[in-house]
């Protein structure tokens, strides 16, 4: 089991909580000016999650990587409750990785290991890119 908390702090502004105690503020105005909108958070989670994948996978193969930045861009539904319709992931991966290599790492964390990935595509289409800097 897997426990969370929210508080609300003033206004529209939340401290979240994990478990192993790490905190962040939730910022629900639309400036978004004192911290990420929960909605954020889940396409940062996205990227954190399918990061972990990539970089494990690909140190398991002893692939050269020096570097990894993995963006979202994410559509959202027009009307209420605004969920995530399409998400673009571009992966930037830096070193002299394996083409086959990276594109089997991208692909096993997309359709096997991030779980992520598997609940945000109940509701958006996932799909995604990669680009390579030696």
């Amino acid at each position: 089991m897997m426990i969370a908390s929210a508080e609300w702090k003033e206004g529209m502004l939340f401290e979240g909580r994990s478990q192993s105690g790490h905190t962040v503020r939730f910022d629900g105005t639309s400036e978004h000016s004192a911290g990420p909108s929960p909605m954020e958070m889940v396409l940062a989670a996205l990227c954190g999650c399918t990061s972990v994948d990539v970089v494990s996978i690909l140190q398991k193969k002893r692939e050269p990587l020096e570097g990894l930045m993995v963006t979202a861009e994410a559509e959202q539904a027009v009307e209420a409750p605004r969920v995530f319709t399409k998400i673009h992931l571009t992966y930037r991966i830096r070193g002299k990785v394996a083409q086959k290599a990276a594109e089997d790492a991208v692909s096993l964390s997309k359709n096997k290991y991030c779980s992520v990935s598997k609940m945000l595509e109940k509701a958006a289409t996932v799909d995604y890119s990669i680009e390579y800097e030696k």
